[in-house]
């Protein structure tokens, strides 16, 4: 909702793309020192009670805020906010899930992120109807506040004594510091690919709407907001049966199905500037975007599990969660510019649908390596069975055998 906050006291996509990025930016370096931290032994709940406080600050200094320097100020706190908190959050699922696969794990945690997303949504929504828009920084804070004296009372688990030990035993070999992260190269460009859709959802969109487009005419900033509340609704309603039922199934078919689903949600969103009619093309690419987002949330993540082994995964969650910071910082950038030069965004959704296509074959070369608990895989190629039986190719993990599932 923050685009459509400050568009109206007259800010431009430039203006509110560049503040985007920055907060972006600042999240960028926050990350990595939150992961390295993590790794280091840093229990997961510190981080988010961190997160708490710098997040009341910036949405105390947003909801005040009527000039660009301000305007930034907030977004640089909320930056740090987002840098400290992802990595600690997706690293804890794991280590709270006991006997629970992790994929299902985390598909319950993004159910709830979209019921509170889908929530606040709606009360954006309600308070743009009632002309008070920036009640949702309000909202923001009392939810932070609430979220500080749950973790109080009631830690995140984390039993990680032995990786702490091990972390450090690794770090005396420069040389395999960062052998971990080749296998974790495609995961981390699909998201990239991914995240960057999602901040063009969040900042492009809201102003491409409220603009109109060619033959689509202009929206008013309640119809677009609930627009959105609409998309997130079906999020809140998508994310628990698609994430479960793809918890049964390998992340190379959750990822393809996604990038797909954004492939034909950018396509759809692209042709709707081409009709007066247009808004009801942007209802109907709403549905695969919520499709896609629901399968790429739970699954990406469980691919960074499974592919990074387990003392390494707090600085790997923390590269994770910077595609959504490179992607928060490239996409405003380029969205803003493109909407500003052309008043539409034809072009912009149209590349994005490309660059989800050129994508979509490295999520289906995607190989599992390391299960939940961080035992390796063991890879068979390019060998031969004591029988003599040709066994090149076959992929066999020593003790989570689901990892194959199809």
């Amino acid at each position: 909702m923050t685009p459509m906050v400050f568009h109206a006291i007259d800010f431009s996509a430039s203006q509110v793309g560049s503040g985007l990025a920055i907060s972006a930016l600042v999240g960028t370096v926050v990350r990595f020192l939150s992961g390295a931290l993590l790794d280091r032994g840093l229990r997961c709940s510190w981080p988010v009670r961190a997160t708490t406080l710098l997040a009341v600050i910036a949405d105390i200094t947003l909801f005040q805020s009527s000039n660009y320097s301000s305007f930034v100020v907030g977004e640089i706190l909320l930056g740090a906010a987002a840098g400290l908190y992802w990595p600690a959050i997706e690293l804890s699922v794991p280590l709270s899930c006991g006997a629970m696969p992790s994929g299902r794990g985390y598909a319950l945690v993004r159910s709830a992120d979209a019921l509170g997303f889908g929530i606040g949504a709606l009360l954006g929504t309600l308070a743009a109807a009632a002309g008070h828009l920036r009640l949702i920084y309000g909202v923001e804070a009392v939810c932070m506040m609430l979220l500080l004296v749950l973790v109080s009372i009631k830690p995140l688990a984390d039993q990680r004594t032995f990786q702490r030990n091990q972390s450090r035993q690794s770090s005396l070999e420069l040389r395999q510091i960062f052998s971990w992260l080749t296998p974790l190269l495609p995961v981390l460009a699909i998201s990239i690919v991914a995240t960057g859709i999602l901040s063009l959802e969040q900042s492009a969109l809201p102003i491409d709407l409220v603009r109109g487009a060619l033959d689509r005419p202009g929206l008013s900033e309640s119809v677009s907001g609930a627009l959105i509340a609409f998309q997130l609704t079906l999020l809140v309603f998508l994310q628990w049966p698609i994430g479960r039922w793809l918890a049964e199934r390998s992340v190379r078919f959750g990822l393809s199905l996604s990038l797909s689903c954004f492939s034909l949600a950018s396509v759809l969103l692209g042709l709707s500037a081409l009709t007066r009619h247009g808004a009801v093309l942007v209802m109907l690419a709403l549905l695969p975007m919520a499709l896609a987002q629901a399968a790429f949330l739970p699954t990406a993540t469980e691919a960074v599990i499974e592919e990074t082994p387990a003392e390494h995964r707090g600085l790997a969650m923390a590269l994770f969660s910077q595609c959504f910071a490179i992607s928060a910082v490239v996409a405003p950038l380029l969205g803003g510019k493109l909407l500003d030069q052309q008043g539409h965004g034809v072009l912009l959704w149209l590349l994005m649908a490309l660059a989800c296509v050129l994508i979509l074959p490295t999520a289906y070369r995607l190989r599992p390596r390391f299960d939940a608990s961080g035992h390796a895989a063991i890879r068979l190629q390019n060998q031969t069975a004591p029988s003599g039986i040709d066994v090149q190719g076959i992929d066999t993990v020593a003790r989570d055998p689901s990892l194959f599932r199809s």
